[in-house]
């Protein structure tokens, strides 16, 4: 592979693919689903919801496509950047709208406890760092679990985007990182397993390779990282406690992560490339917000009026809410307070750098 020259770009810089913003909030759509309609209502969600509730007890796996989306996504915007560069852009992605996350359904729970109580106040302030799992402290809404993960897919890419992102440094990290995952059980080193996550790098770097069949078109060593991935990634499943808890079948989750995977498949191939539209954008813009908020506050929600609204009523107004409230946060917080995250940062790095 050192002897053979990288392929070279079939187009300029990545246009932004709007389908992907559609997908994210499809996503997380799906994950709302899974936590309000299986919530605690008190009663069978299947006698409540109906088929609804079935759908929902897969709504789990919509985590899963977020990781198969950001490793695309995260490979893409970070071509020609630098680790300065690759740092600002996550922070301001990632926190403003996370401190609201956080504060809020502080709030929510400690002003009306019935769901359970918020984390004392030292662990309710660690979370704000975004860095609770690693000091084994609980998150305050369970749906931050997945940060961590992206926390340590962004770390990972760090290195490679230290170093200079190219094509071959990109092939490399896949491979390693496949490698280190399907590897993990052989090894009793629970900092690698915490770092490499290996039952999801298979959605990461799946992701990553197909942003270089897009790029760069496919080869056989690209589509093998990704069937490699892709098998892996069923392979995980086993003994997987949604399985067991919502008694599904490991046979009807696999197909649902193959359809994910094809799907990606083919955005990587173009077959989305002139989908468009306004309401994408706002779609990817609501989606993180939504996913930050919507499940303890929402579940409190649903345990304190339950009694008192039908609960087709509640539940579709508990989302409208909850989309309302992502859009606001985007609007009057996200976007502001990134724009001036970003100053700052970009102005301490300059400082840093003249030093």
């Amino acid at each position: 592979m050192d002897g053979t020259p990288a392929p070279e770009p079939r187009g300029p810089r990545e246009p932004r693919l709007l389908v992907l913003d559609g997908l994210r909030l499809a996503a997380a759509l799906l994950v709302v689903a899974h936590h309000l309609v299986r919530g605690p209502w008190g009663a069978e969600p299947g006698a409540l919801f109906g088929p609804l509730a079935a759908v929902a007890s897969y709504g789990w796996l919509g985590v899963n496509f977020f990781f198969l989306i950001s490793g695309f996504v995260i490979c893409l915007s970070s071509w020609g950047r630098g680790l300065g560069e690759f740092a600002v852009s996550r922070v301001v992605r990632l926190f403003p709208a996370y401190w609201v996350g956080v504060v809020l359904t502080t709030a929510v729970l400690a002003a009306w406890p019935i769901l359970r109580e918020p984390l004392p106040p030292a662990e309710s302030l660690v979370n704000l760092t975004m860095l609770q799992s690693g000091l084994g402290v609980t998150d305050q809404d369970w749906s931050y679990w997945s940060l961590g993960a992206e926390l340590r897919f962004y770390l990972l890419f760090a290195v490679v985007v230290w170093l200079g992102v190219t094509y071959r440094r990109v092939v490399y990290f896949c491979a390693l990182w496949t490698l280190a995952a399907a590897f993990s059980s052989t090894w009793d080193l629970r900092w690698v397993d915490n770092l490499i996550v290996p039952e999801f790098a298979p959605y990461f770097v799946a992701g990553t390779a197909l942003f270089l069949v897009h790029r760069f078109g496919g080869n056989l060593l690209l589509w093998g990282l990704v069937g490699a991935n892709w098998l892996l990634a069923l392979y995980r499943l086993q003994g997987y406690p949604a399985l067991e808890h919502f008694h599904l079948s490991w046979w009807s989750v696999a197909a649902l992560v193959t359809c994910c995977f094809a799907l990606m498949t083919a955005i990587a191939l173009g077959a989305f490339a002139r989908v468009g539209g306004r309401w994408l954008v706002v779609a990817g813009a609501l989606t993180y917000p939504l996913y930050l908020i919507h499940q303890a506050v929402g579940q409190t929600l649903i345990r304190g009026l339950r009694g008192h609204l039908p609960h087709w009523i509640l539940l579709g107004g508990i989302v409208a809410v909850m989309l309302g409230a992502s859009w606001l946060i985007h609007r009057y917080i996200e976007r502001p307070a990134g724009k001036r995250l970003r100053t700052g940062l970009k102005s301490s790095l300059a400082e840093v750098r003249k030093g």
